[in-house]
């Protein structure tokens, strides 16, 4: 592989990753503060969203391996048919509409609308990195430069829609009563002294924030049809037939390296799905630093960004199973103390090492997996749609239950939307939300894969198996 492939096929990642980095980090406080939508309301429209899109996952991954080569590749004519309704989905997600009534279902409608084009998307171009080259070294570096490109991506999104938006979530009538607010007593707890009405220049902020993020979106996926040539399974004999997707499926679930993996990272998933989501939230109410939030994301991205290369030495080096260890490093936000700042700038930083190994490990391992299945399994082709398709379903059920269960205790512990000072149990329920849940999902996630059997020697053995039976 080029190294011009190999960042053309980085590329088609990232528009991806810039959309959902910008829904990941702030979509809910969106629909709390801007969108008024109760924290009940919002929670359905998070798990709801996300289970539409791992529904479809599946499907696409049915109808995929279902598909005919064509002049440019099997799964190309996926990913280009979709990406206009992938952005016009996006676009409307972040339009405040003028009335009142019907904005959970016109949130609701939308966010299913784009998970289910995203998941159309990614299926075939995650089983892509399959038919980019059959060396794993290749592959592996393939998979760096798109985690890189990625994890950019993310940074991207989430630092312009920051930057664009931050003004929307600014209060004014927050910024210089905090005194008086902060020693305000009972019901002030849960209504500021002076109303909070919506902001005016927060619809179209978000408009201009959607309309940016889409154009970077249909350049980046130009770049990648331009240089990505797809190529057909050269393990694939002509006798070979095509495995049925509800019988590779039942393969799929019975192959122990698979489910291992995937019930591992599923939860460690989860996690940081919750640390990303909740991040916004816990900056503004439970740190007070809901005028520096911006900053505090691009922290995060910019310490992921830089830390790619360091993960990519550990994989070479101590192989995918020991690195993955190293998602258990993790330094939570501190109190509110004069040190906020610093404490949470530096769990922040400690988030971006986490959030690239999440990116990267797995989808490193993945290709293994799939690998070892193709060597048990010589005669049949068409299995890795369904293997990525599957992982990607149960990721995203495991973050929609997760992102539900999250917005239903915000809902219960009384969240109550545009005023100044939450109470003093929504903001423990957002410490727990980004410190405690996690660090527990990651720590089961990491026993779990004490138990994955694929090591560098064994992946070794398979790499030279599958060269004999090519």
């Amino acid at each position: 592989l080029s190294v011009c492939s190999k960042l053309c096929y980085a590329i088609g990642g990232a528009p991806n990753q810039v959309a959902g980095s910008a829904a990941a980090f702030f979509l809910q406080i969106y629909l709390l503060d801007i969108a008024h939508i109760t924290p009940f309301h919002a929670s359905l429209v998070l798990f709801i969203g996300k289970a539409s899109g791992a529904v479809t996952d599946p499907v696409a991954g049915f109808f995929i391996s279902k598909s005919r080569w064509t002049k440019i590749g099997r799964l190309m004519p996926w990913m280009l048919a979709c990406t206009p309704f992938t952005v016009a989905s996006y676009f409307f997600l972040w339009y405040l509409p003028p009335f009142v009534a019907g904005r959970v279902a016109w949130y609701l409608t939308f966010y299913c609308l784009f998970q289910a084009l995203t998941t159309l998307f990614q299926v075939p171009y995650s089983a892509l990195t399959m038919f980019l080259s059959t060396d794993q070294k290749e592959r592996d570096s393939a998979t760096a430069y798109r985690m890189t490109m990625e994890v950019l991506g993310t940074l991207i999104g989430a630092a312009l829609q920051g930057q664009i938006v931050a003004s929307a979530h600014v209060s004014h009538h927050c910024t210089t009563n905090v005194s008086a607010n902060t020693s305000s007593q009972g019901s002030s707890l849960h209504e500021p002294s002076v109303p909070e009405l919506l902001d005016p220049l927060s619809h179209p902020v978000y408009m201009i924030a959607a309309g940016v993020i889409g154009g970077v979106y249909l350049l980046g996926i130009v770049i990648f049809f331009l240089g990505v040539k797809e190529k057909d399974d050269p393990y694939a004999l002509t006798s070979d037939r095509a495995i049925p997707f509800c019988k590779g499926l039942r393969l799929t679930m019975k192959h122990g390296p698979y489910v291992k993996l995937t019930a591992s990272f599923l939860l460690i998933s989860t996690a940081v799905q919750l640390e990303q989501s909740n991040f916004v939230l816990f900056c503004t109410h439970a740190a007070d630093l809901r005028n520096h939030f911006q900053y505090l994301v691009v922290t995060i991205l910019v310490s992921a960004a830089v830390s790619i290369p360091f993960w990519q030495k550990i994989l070479q080096r101590f192989g995918k199973k020991c690195a993955a260890c190293g998602i258990s490093v993790s330094k939570p936000p501190g109190e509110k103390n004069p040190l906020c700042w610093y404490n949470v700038t530096l769990g922040a930083s400690d988030f971006g090492l986490r959030f690239t190994s999440i990116l990267l490990i797995p989808r490193s391992m993945l290709p293994d997996v799939v690998d070892d299945f193709r060597l048990q399994n010589p005669h049949g082709k068409g299995h890795e749609t369904i293997f990525y398709s599957s992982y990607v379903f149960f990721t995203k059920m495991s973050t929609g239950i997760g992102l539900g269960i999250s917005a239903a205790g915000l809902e219960f512990t009384g969240y109550k939307p545009g005023i100044c000072k939450q109470s003093d149990d929504v903001i423990l329920t957002l410490k727990i939300l980004i410190g405690a849940v996690p660090a527990v999902l990651i720590v089961v996630g990491l026993f779990i894969l004490l138990f994955y059997p694929i090591t560098e020697e064994s992946r070794k053995e398979t790499k030279l198996a599958l060269e004999v039976l090519r």
